[in-house]
């Protein structure tokens, strides 16, 4: 592990095929629900991986079982990293790209939680998961999921928050 958190990550919206939405509870926040995400560990991680280790820490889902299936979904977000988070990162890094993805995986696979990460996790419809997310970029991603379901692409390929 870095020093300090690269400023690159992921955003993995887990769903069944009916679109219903899996969230976490943070452990450091519990009241904030979100998706999978999590920093790269080097500057050469691919964003691919990156998901898919970062979906196994944390909810001990395989990204490439059989049944599974995880779609880059082709757009990145680029935020302000908000300022109980910036210790984390080194001096003067403000901002973070983060590359989202979606996992369609069977009705009824189980997560299995990092208690270090997350306290709970519930599966939502994806109206009701937008709304639940903390994040504005974590909710537009649970919005952009029945049109990424069926392989549409948005019009944006970064979005600014």
């Amino acid at each position: 592990m870095p020093e300090f958190k690269i400023p690159e990550s992921v955003l993995v919206v887990i769903h069944t095929p009916a679109l219903e939405v899996l969230l976490l509870a943070r452990a450091d926040w519990p009241d904030h629900w979100q998706s999978v995400t999590g920093s790269k560990d080097f500057a050469t991680e691919s964003f691919e991986a990156a998901a898919i280790r970062e979906v196994r820490e944390e909810t001990g889902i395989g990204a490439r079982l059989p049944g599974h299936v995880l779609t880059d979904w082709q757009y990145e977000n680029d935020y302000a990293i908000w300022p109980r988070w910036r210790h984390r990162y080194a001096p003067g890094v403000l901002r973070n790209r983060e590359h989202v993805f979606g996992l369609c995986v069977p009705v009824g696979t189980p997560a299995i939680l990092s208690p270090r990460e997350h306290l709970a996790a519930r599966w939502l419809p994806w109206r009701e998961a937008a709304a639940a997310c903390f994040s504005q970029s974590n909710a537009q991603a649970c919005l952009d999921l029945p049109q990424r379901a069926a392989g549409v692409s948005p019009a944006a390929q970064v979005r600014r928050w």
